[in-house]
Parts: structure tokens; C-alpha cells; sequence
């Protein structure tokens, strides 16, 4: 008979890795095809649609960049609590907390100079972001606790708190009772560079601080040494207990920073619907990427293709917004399914009947 064995990698050459990733990209459009065409479309024409509908024109490609920039951030502060193995699943709060944060200052400080009123924006929402990871990041220090559902639990608690807001204490009383928060003031909005807001040149800043904190500093390689071995980093005198509070805090942190953007540059006010599973999205890009910040950055950018792509089929094929979501799906399990054939290899052998007894 016939046994699979699955085994541990210890190393692949860089052009397995490459046919690999590019196979399971080229199965995915076939599967995807193959779905479409079940559906009754034309799969030629909707992959046509999708990377038109991202990349084919100026317009176009400014909202694929718009949707970029949000992830691009999240997935570099998701990447460095991941590289602690802290998993890390309260993006969403994160950035509703720093959005929260954010406008509070937009709407209360709105007699201050712009560019001292965003840098405060941003400072706000950086700290709300920390803070509001450091809640989980303290008792997993302390207590231990279950990291993954302690963050997936404040997302809801995040959201529910800035519904409250808008609906309550802060609902524009000139809405004519629409629950809305007040817009922001002009001096409250991102300036936009090159028709994108200036998001983008934080985004790529952030990457490459990100990868330069990861790989070239001393707090970077303890974060390192903590997710690789919590035995060996306590072996070597690194203060855990530090580690983990302090990389939350950068975590939380640039989250938050994603909800200020939103609210400044994409919304112009709060509201509850401000992040956009951006927080969900980024643990997918994250691994992705295996945790590399430049890696990253061109993954994010492949997402936010495939996010424009689909929105666009929906406008312009009237393709059910099920059948765009699927498409994505689809694309997205093959690719991540890949990683597995890059970290494990799978092996057959053979017993005879008499082994087995």
C-alpha cells in the first residue's frame, strides 16, 4: 500500500521556490477560468476586465494605490508582532482605535495650523493604535493568555465603541438625524502627491523602516530570537516580558496610523466601517511575504490589483459581487497553498501487508 509522508524542508533551491509560486498562480487562473466559465462568463474577458479595471488608466490605477496603501501599512505592523509569533489578529481594532483617536483631534483642535493638526493626528492615532495592542500584549506577558482571541475580541469591542460614537456623543447634529460623525475640516485632509494622498510616501517609508528595525537593530533581532525560541532568548538574558509589550506597541501603532489615513484622506470623518478588513487582509499578505517587509510591499501591491480588479467586474460585467469575491478566494488559496510545498515536501512509500501487522 501506499503512505503519504510529509517532511520539513531543510532547504530549496531558489528556482524550485520560483516554479512553485509561478505554478500555483497558473492553477489558480485555470481553476478560477474554469469556475467563471460554469458560471456562464467568459473567463478570458473578466481576467481581461480585472487587470483593466486596476492598471488601465490614471484613474484606476489611483484607487488601486488608494486601497494599497492601508494594507501596506497594517501588513508592515502585523509583520512585526508575527515575527515574535504573536499572532497578532486585532488589525481591525487597531486601526478603528486610531481612527477614533485621530478624529477626536481633527474635530476638537481644528483651530491649529494643518500641518501641526495632522502630525498630532498621527501622534494620536499611533498611541490609541499601541495602546489598544498593549492590552493584550501585557497579559500575554504576564498571565499568558491566548493572544489570538484577545485581539480578535477587541476588534468587535473597537467597532462597536466608534458605532456608539456615532451614533451617540459625537453624531453631527446638523445630519438631520442620519448617524454620521462631523466631516473634517479642509485643514484635517491629507495633502495628495501626484493624485494619491501622501499615505503612499508614509507607506513606503514604513517599509523600509520596518525592514531596516527587523533586520539591522538590536530590539529587531531579540523580536526574532523571541518567535524562534522563547528558551533560547531567555538563555541569552533578553527580557521577554520587554520584547513583547514593546513590539506590540509598534504594532498597535502603525494599525492606528492606517485608521487615521482612512479617516482623514479616504473617508473625512469617522465611521464604523473605516477599516475595510484591511486588519483581516494584512495577516494574508503577511504570509504572503514570509515575513519579509520588501517582500511585502509588491505582495500588497498584487492584493490591491485583485481588490480593484473585482470591484471593477462588478461595475462594468454586472458580475454579483459573490462571484468577484470568489475569484479572489480562489487566486488567494492557491498562492497560499504553495507556501505549504515551499516549507514541507510530500513523499509516497510503499509497505508490504506484512509490515503493516
Amino acid at each position: 500500500m501506499k503512505f503519504i509522508t510529509i517532511s520539513r524542508r531543510d532547504d530549496i533551491p531558489r528556482n524550485r521556490i520560483v516554479l512553485i509560486r509561478i505554478l500555483a498562480i497558473l492553477l489558480s487562473i485555470a481553476f478560477a477560468g474554469i469556475v467563471i466559465m460554469a458560471l456562464g462568463y467568459n473567463p478570458l474577458a473578466v481576467f481581461r476586465q480585472m487587470i483593466k479595471g486596476a492598471l488601465g488608466g490614471k484613474i484606476r490605477l489611483q484607487q488601486t494605490a488608494l486601497k494599497a496603501v492601508p494594507l501596506i501599512i497594517t501588513t508592515m505592523g502585523i509583520i512585526v508582532a508575527f515575527k515574535m509569533k504573536f499572532w497578532n489578529i486585532g488589525g481591525e481594532g487597531q486601526i478603528m482605535m486610531g481612527a477614533m483617536a485621530a478624529s477626536f483631534v481633527a474635530l476638537n483642535y481644528s483651530h491649529l495650523p494643518k500641518t501641526l493638526l495632522l502630525i498630532l493626528m498621527a501622534l494620536a492615532s499611533i498611541v490609541a493604535g499601541g495602546l489598544w495592542a498593549f492590552i493584550p500584549a501585557i497579559f500575554k506577558a504576564k498571565l499568558g493568555t491566548n493572544e489570538t482571541i484577545f485581539t480578535l475580541m477587541l476588534n468587535y469591542i473597537a467597532i462597536k465603541f466608534v458605532t456608539f460614537l456615532q451614533y451617540g456623543p459625537w453624531k453631527d447634529p446638523t445630519s438631520q438625524g442620519y448617524p454620521k460623525v462631523p466631516d473634517f475640516t479642509a485643514k484635517a485632509i491629507l495633502p495628495n502627491v501626484f493624485g494619491v494622498h501622501i499615505g503612499w510616501i508614509i507607506a513606503i517609508i514604513l517599509v523600509i523602516v520596518t525592514y531596516i528595525f527587523i533586520n539591522h537593530t538590536k530590539k529587531g533581532y531579540e523580536v526574532t530570537v523571541v518567535g524562534e525560541s522563547v528558551d533560547t532568548a531567555r538563555y541569552a538574558g533578553i527580557n521577554i516580558q520587554s520584547v513583547i509589550i514593546v513590539t506590540m506597541l509598534i504594532s498597535g501603532g502603525m494599525c492606528g496610523l492606517t485608521g487615521m489615513i482612512q479617516a482623514s484622506a479616504i473617508e473625512k470623518t469617522l465611521t464604523a466601517s473605516l477599516s475595510a478588513n484591511y486588519g483581516f487582509s494584512a495577516i494574508t499578505t503577511a504570509w504572503l511575504s514570509r515575513l519579509n517587509a520588501v517582500a511585502a510591499f509588491f505582495v500588497c501591491i498584487c492584493f490591491a490589483i485583485l481588490l480593484q480588479g473585482g470591484a471593477s467586474l462588478q461595475i462594468t460585467m454586472n458580475i454579483p459581487a459573490a462571484v468577484a469575491d470568489m475569484i479572489q478566494g480562489i487566486i488567494l488559496f492557491f498562492v497560499l497553498g504553495s507556501e505549504f510545498f515551499l516549507q514541507y515536501k510530500v513523499g509516497f512509500r510503499k509497505r508490504l501487508a506484512k509490515e503493516e501487522a
